[in-house]
């Protein structure tokens, strides 16, 4: 579920980060790790140990979405590096050539961003799954979550546009943490606790997504934006939660996949790497060796259902706040009230319902949410009032609140157990795929076509994923 949102005087960006839930069992040995009352099996204390590290994790980089248009305004007007006027040329022939409102280019902008931020985890996320299959995860999450936490010094010290950009960069390609942090879950879990791990992942990322932004915002509505770099005290803040999650896995992450589990050489993982630039490779996933005919059918089949779900929602969903904005004239309040409704439903049910799911009702609710959603976005389309975009929206966080989860439940049962780390890395890209897309092929047809039409095509589109799930195999 990974929806990183930023509401600000119309603006939006949408990445993935979300993206995206996975996992899968490990041996016996490691997931039944005692009963509790009623046959009921214990969680391993690691899925804890990584839901921490991801709130850390998420409440840091959900800080700066709302403070995004102001610092754009403020590079605008402060850059000396002359990286800003050349990039803002490009978006804004994007934008004309759109139709968008002027009002609108820092949203193309943002969106630009947002889509770069994206497409470096989905060159990153599988490399470093193969990696942490050769060296172990823990290693692995440490080098990622260093890499976060150096991404926001960068920021505090972004000066001007070129260094905010590299920060952006360095974040971008350290965001593999997710997919190993699925992984560590995977190795820690057997086939009745999977659910509650990835259930208990998903709020962690609700959790981000309503704290994050609402202390994103506090800082933009009372920072001094007319002195100097007014942004140091949140990029500050940033670290300082980086820093403590990289505490906390040194700290407190045990090694999960043991050495007679890892794959035997380095060559191998790097081979992966390389094989996952190519887009086909990554469909077919054609780095997974040495398993039945059947399985790597149902991971090709949900890999691609995944992507075209991902990409059609993703690019739907970032241009709800063009829609708000400019046809129901929601200011910047009306839309947090819209998000945090959303947000706050969506982890009541991944906290109560979803993270309690049998393995046997995965598939089942994984369909029931992509069904779902075709008539939320239908809704939301065909709305004049706000009580029918409500609907829509709240049709939205329940469908939201199931579908990644269930479906990365589902694919993760899949592969070796050297595998894990490249099968979700894998699924994990797809996924920063779709999002890196999406927006931008929603934003044309947002403006090239109207409101209406791309709402209610694309949610008629999402049948076909719902239909797809229901023919496969598992």
């Amino acid at each position: 579920m990974a929806t990183i949102r930023s509401r600000h005087n119309g603006a939006s960006t949408t990445t993935a980060t979300e993206e995206e839930l996975q996992t899968s069992s490990s041996n016996n040995n490691n997931s039944k790790l005692g009963k509790g009352k009623g046959n009921q099996e214990k969680s391993d204390p690691m899925i804890y140990i990584i839901f921490i590290s991801l709130l850390f994790d998420l409440l840091a980089f959900t800080i700066i979405l709302p403070l995004l248009p102001s610092l754009l305004e403020y590079y605008r007007q402060n850059d000396t590096s002359g990286l800003y006027a050349v990039l803002t040329e490009r978006v804004r022939w994007f934008q004309q050539l759109l139709g968008a409102p002027e009002r609108y280019i820092s949203v193309l902008f943002g969106g630009f961003l947002g889509s770069m931020f994206s497409f470096l985890q989905f060159v990153a996320s599988p490399i470093v799954g193969g990696l942490s299959d050769y060296y172990g995860r823990k290693p692995v999450l440490l080098v990622c979550a260093s890499g976060i936490a150096l991404s926001y010094l960068i920021w505090a010290c972004s000066s001007n546009f070129a260094l905010f950009v590299l920060a952006r960069f360095v974040g971008g390609i350290s965001k593999g943490n997710i997919s190993l942090c699925m992984s560590v879950i995977t190795d820690v879990s057997s086939v009745k606790t999977r659910g509650r791990g990835m259930a208990l992942v998903g709020v962690a990322f609700s959790l981000g997504f309503i704290v994050g932004p609402m202390i994103g915002a506090l800082f933009a509505i009372f920072s001094d934006k007319s002195g100097g770099s007014w942004f140091v005290l949140p990029s500050l803040l940033a670290f300082g939660l980086a820093a403590g999650d990289l505490l906390v896995l040194a700290c407190c992450l045990r090694e999960t996949l043991p050495k007679e589990k890892r794959v035997k050489e380095i060559s191998s993982a790097l081979s992966y790497g390389l094989q996952l630039l190519n887009f086909s490779a990554i469909f077919r996933f054609a780095a997974i060796k040495n398993v039945p005919k059947k399985d790597i059918e149902a991971l090709r089949s949900i890999g691609l259902i995944y992507f075209l779900y991902l990409f059609l929602y993703s690019g739907l969903e970032f241009t709800v706040t063009f829609l708000m904005y400019h046809k129901f004239g929601y200011t910047s309040m009306d839309q947090a009230k819209m998000f945090l409704t959303t947000g706050v439903i969506m982890t009541l049910l991944q906290g109560s319902v979803v993270r309690r799911l049998p393995e046997a009702k995965i598939k089942g609710y994984a369909i029931f949410s992509l069904y779902l959603i075709v008539p939320a976005f239908v809704l939301v389309g065909l709305a004049e009032s706000s009580r029918l975009l409500y609907a829509g929206m709240i049709l939205f966080a329940i469908s939201t609140a199931f579908a990644v989860t269930c479906l990365t439940t589902l694919v993760s049962k899949y592969g070796n157990d050297d595998q894990k780390g490249s099968v979700l890395g894998i699924f994990r890209s797809l996924g920063a795929l779709a999002r890196a897309l999406g927006p931008v092929v929603g934003s044309i047809a947002f403006w090239c076509v109207g409101s209406k039409i791309t709402y209610i095509a694309g949610g008629l589109l999402l049948i076909y994923p719902a239909l797809a799930l229901q023919r496969v195999r598992i």
